[in-house]
C-alpha cells in the first residue's frame, strides 16, 4: 500500500517535457515499466512507530531562543535570534492529494501546529505532498498573517490560489534577506510533480540559511550529486545540516532522487558541516525499507567515519543552537 504515493505521482507523466532539470542536465524520470517492476516486487517493510520525546514541552516556544526541534519528516522548528523558521511543514494526516488514500502518518507531529505561538518564515524545498502540504500552509497563513513563505520557482501560483500572502519564489542561488537572515535556494538532485501534467514544471532545492557567523542547511529531498560540494564552494560550510536519510529502498529505483544513510554521511563530508541531523524517515512509509532501518544504518555509517557528528533525533527532542 505504501507504493501508492509514487503511483499517484508517476502516473501519466513520462511523455511530458520537463521544464526544469538537475544540474547534471538530466530530469529525474522513471518509466511506467520501472514502476510496475517495483510494484510487482511485493516487498512489505516492517512498520513500527518511533517514540516521541516530550522534551520540547520544557521550552517556552515564544520566549526561549536558540533551539531547534524535529517535528517529524522534514519539518523542523528553528528559533534563532528571536526569529522562528519552519521547514517543509506537514501537519496533515496524509501526504497525498486524496483525503482517504495515500501515505498516512505513523506518528503525530511532535508539536501540534496550534502549539507554535509565532512563525516568521516558512521554507519549502519542493512541491511533493510530503514537503508542500497546502492545508498546513493555509493554516499557518491564517494564524500567522505576517509569515513569509519562500518557495521554489513555479510553486508560488499554488499558494496564491489558496489566498496565501507574502509568497516569494526562487531559482537556484537566488537569495532573500529578512530579519537579519539570508536565505539562499541551492540545487539538489530531485524532481517535482503534484498533478497529471505538471512534472518538473516547478523547481526543487535546499535552503542555506545564514545569520552573521551562524548558518543552517536544509537539504529538503535529494539524491546524491556534486551539488553539495558546489554549495560549500559558493556559500561555505554550515554549522548545522538537516539531511534526509530515508525513502531509499529499492535503491535501483530511488537512488537518483533519494539518498540512503551512507550517501547522507557523504553529503555531510562534502558540506563539511559541523553537526548533522537525519530527517525524512519514521513519519510516513513511502518506500520498502523498514521504519527503523535508516537510523540504524546511519549509526553504523557514522562509526565508519570517525570524527563526524551526525545523528538522528527523536521527534520532539530539542537541539540547543550554541
Amino acid at each position: 500500500m505504501h507504493k501508492i504515493y509514487f503511483i499517484l505521482l508517476l502516473t501519466v507523466s513520462g511523455f511530458l517535457l520537463s521544464e526544469y532539470k538537475n544540474t547534471n542536465g538530466v530530469a529525474s524520470e522513471k518509466s511506467f515499466a520501472d514502476m510496475l517492476k517495483w510494484i510487482r516486487s511485493d516487498i512489505e517493510p516492517q512498520i513500527s512507530k518511533i517514540e516521541l520525546s516530550s522534551e520540547w514541552q520544557k521550552l517556552n516556544l515564544l520566549d526561549d531562543d536558540n533551539y531547534a526541534v524535529w517535528i517529524g519528516h522534514s519539518t523542523f522548528l528553528i528559533k534563532k535570534n528571536g526569529v522562528t523558521i519552519l521547514t517543509d511543514p506537514i501537519f496533515s494526516d496524509r501526504a497525498s492529494p486524496l483525503k482517504n488514500i495515500g501515505p498516512k502518518r505513523l506518528i503525530p507531529p511532535a508539536i501540534a501546529l496550534d502549539d507554535i505561538p509565532h512563525i516568521d518564515i516558512v521554507t519549502i524545498s519542493h512541491n511533493h505532498y510530503d514537503h508542500l502540504d497546502i492545508n498546513s500552509l493555509k493554516k499557518i497563513s491564517k494564524k500567522h498573517p505576517n509569515a513569509i513563505f519562500l518557495v521554489p520557482a513555479g510553486d508560488e501560483r499554488l499558494l496564491k490560489r489558496k489566498k496565501i500572502n507574502n509568497v516569494y519564489n526562487f531559482g537556484w542561488w537566488e537569495s532573500f534577506d529578512s530579519l537579519g537572515f539570508k536565505f539562499t535556494f541551492t540545487p539538489v538532485q530531485h524532481w517535482s510533480k503534484r498533478s497529471l501534467f505538471d512534472r518538473n514544471k516547478s523547481l526543487w532545492g535546499g535552503w542555506f540559511i545564514e545569520h552573521k557567523d551562524y548558518s543552517f542547511y536544509h537539504a529538503g529531498d535529494t539524491g546524491y550529486s556534486n551539488d553539495f560540494i558546489e554549495t560549500k564552494l559558493i556559500i561555505g560550510s554550515p554549522k548545522y545540516a538537516f539531511i534526509p536519510i530515508g525513502a531509499y529502498d529499492p535503491e535501483w529505483f530511488m537512488a537518483e532522487s533519494h539518498v540512503n544513510p551512507e550517501d547522507a554521511v557523504q553529503i555531510m563530508l562534502d558540506l563539511e558541516a559541523e553537526k548533522g541531523f537525519g530527517m525524512h524517515w519514521g513519519t510516513f512509509t513511502l518506500t520498502d525499507e523498514d521504519t527503523i532501518e535508516p537510523k540504524i544504518r546511519l549509526e553504523n555509517a557514522v562509526k565508519n567515519n570517525s570524527g563526524i557528528d551526525f545523528i538522528s533525533l527523536v521527534p520532539g527532542e530539542v537541539v540547543n543552537l550554541e
